[in-house]
């Protein structure tokens, strides 16, 4: 099963008002385990950054000034994520971004599923933190890096997060590579030990011994009527 973690930056919390994304950051995944493809890109939102986006991100426009726009990068983002479901943390805030880019430049809307693993987090733990920095500490996952958000870094992180989510590295038992084909056993295509038959029919020396231990026993149970 692919999957894409996906992550974007922008320039404050609302698409509608005209802020834009300026960073977007995509992990692909097979079978929850992340491949080591990934889309990146820094986008010039055509606008001053505002100093409360810039605090959370550290994105200036000094650094975004010869970046491209988001429609120079749209036709690669959407070949990378193809139709496959996307996996974003609080899903909503970004779907509604993207949104907003694409139909500036003319696209129709995202029409990917998706999973929100806030959502996800909540049901697994009630009444609990469900920031990525609360899950990366609850399942231990470094973030040590993470002194400020970062798209790419942060699809890196949840990630881990959403395979510790779906059950952890026991989801598949390893049994991932190497396994073969739908409805047939087995874990590997190498070659396979083999036991030689072990024997069936007792020695004389077992006849024996059989004869003389039974012949220590007093009345025996099957030999009662």
């Amino acid at each position: 099963m692919r999957e894409i973690v996906l992550d974007t930056e922008t320039t404050g919390l609302d698409p509608l008002s005209g802020h834009r994304v300026v960073e977007l950051g995509c992990i692909e995944l097979l079978n929850t385990v992340a491949t080591g493809k990934t889309f990146h890109a820094y986008f010039n939102p055509q606008m001053i950054m505002p100093s409360e986006a810039q605090e959370i991100h550290g994105l200036t426009d000094e650094f975004l000034a010869d970046k491209p726009l988001f429609v120079d990068r749209v036709d690669e983002f959407l070949t990378f994520i193809g139709e496959d479901q996307l996996v974003i943390h609080n899903a909503q805030f970004d779907i509604g971004f993207l949104n907003a880019e694409l139909e500036r430049v003319g696209r129709t809307k995202l029409a990917n599923s998706y999973v929100d693993t806030v959502s996800m987090a909540r049901r697994k733990f009630p009444g609990q933190r469900v920031s990525l920095d609360a899950l990366c500490e609850r399942f231990g996952v470094d973030n040590s890096n993470r002194t400020k958000h970062g798209a790419l870094l942060d699809s890196e992180l949840l990630a881990e997060v959403y395979l510790e989510l779906s059950g952890g590295r026991q989801r598949d038992l390893g049994l991932s590579v190497g396994v073969v084909g739908a409805g047939q056993r087995g874990v590997s295509d190498g070659p396979r030990p083999v036991r030689p038959p072990r024997p069936h029919a007792p020695t004389a020396e077992e006849l024996a011994a059989h004869v003389a231990f039974l012949k220590q026993i007093t009345d025996p149970l099957w030999l009662r009527a």
